[in-house]
């Protein structure tokens, strides 16, 4: 039985890599934050590195430890080092956004992103897998700005736009996700010691969205902008303001992944639709509330 150890294991993307790993029957340890690493990794065969910077503040100091952190794990043990990846590398640069893809952040955070990953390239004694989504979508809405922000008002026929509602959109659909990291981790072998690898997901727009939602709900649904100003507000002493201020940006660029890569190594993973990964995505408190059915990839 092969295993892996998964840090972060309780954020967005670490708790479906977990749940997705146990599915596909691989034993799954959970490192708890400040424990030894090189006891945790003992025997594991995959590591993935879902930590975040605690409340998504003071990203110069946490990226570069949960980075080195990451790597040590993987070399105690031998093991594939597993990150998921973001969109904060390319700054502005015209969509599609792949591995060729020139990185040049316009943020601080990507700035910092691109920095942890040439420390992952650099450790060329360790095989690392950067699986890179856009914005998370998870069932029930989930805790990532779609949930929180973009559909927290859908049960009042309200979608909310934080920027240019026209503009394509990259959405990573955490199932979907950790279902290809599975994937990916069980073919290691046949990758190669540094592998990026967009995941594609879901280019969607926020009026997009709308519609669908107005045709799954049979409503009207209307489109409400985002109150920055609000941020703006709080920004001078809440750090989690100014943090999202700075990646505004990306509510109105456009911008999508290309699915080359994943295609290459994985050509018969299939998503799931549009519509079944926004049925799913609905608010818990919807009723009724749609199940994401068994069947519904295409």
């Amino acid at each position: 039985m092969n295993t892996v150890l998964i840090l972060g294991a309780s954020g967005n993307f670490g708790s479906h890599a977990a749940a997705a790993f146990s599915r596909a029957g691989w034993q799954v340890r959970r490192y708890k934050r400040g424990s030894d690493i090189a006891a945790a990794a003992q025997g594991v065969d995959v590591v993935v590195n879902a930590m975040n910077p605690p409340g998504y503040r003071n990203w110069a100091k946490f990226q570069p430890e949960i980075a080195a952190l990451g790597l040590k794990a993987a070399r105690v043990s031998g093991a594939t080092l597993l990150v998921p990846g973001n969109v904060y590398n390319f700054g502005t640069a015209a969509a599609p956004w792949g591995v060729d893809t020139p990185q040049r952040p316009q943020t601080r955070k990507g700035r910092i992103r691109v920095a942890m990953e040439q420390s992952l390239r650099d450790a060329t004694d360790v095989q690392v897998i950067i699986l890179r989504g856009g914005d998370f979508i998870a069932d029930g809405g989930g805790q990532g700005v779609f949930g929180l922000v973009v559909a927290k008002q859908l049960g009042k026929g309200v979608v909310t736009a934080m920027g240019d509602m026209n503009a394509a959109h990259a959405y990573a659909y955490l199932p979907d996700m950790a279902r290809a990291a599975v994937e990916l981790a069980a073919a290691r072998d046949s990758l190669p010691r540094f592998a990026d690898i967009p995941f594609a997901g879901h280019r969607l727009s926020i009026r997009q969205i709308a519609d669908t939602y107005a045709a799954l709900l049979n409503r009207s649904m209307r489109i409400k902008p985002f109150g920055w100003w609000m941020l703006r507000l709080a920004s001078p002493f809440m750090v989690l303001a100014r943090e999202l201020l700075e990646m505004r940006y990306l509510a109105s660029h456009p911008h999508w992944m290309e699915n080359t890569e994943l295609r290459r190594y994985l050509p018969d993973f299939k998503p799931t639709t549009t519509e079944a990964m926004l049925s799913a995505a609905m608010p818990a408190s919807l009723a009724p509330h749609p199940a994401r059915p068994a069947d519904a990839r295409s």
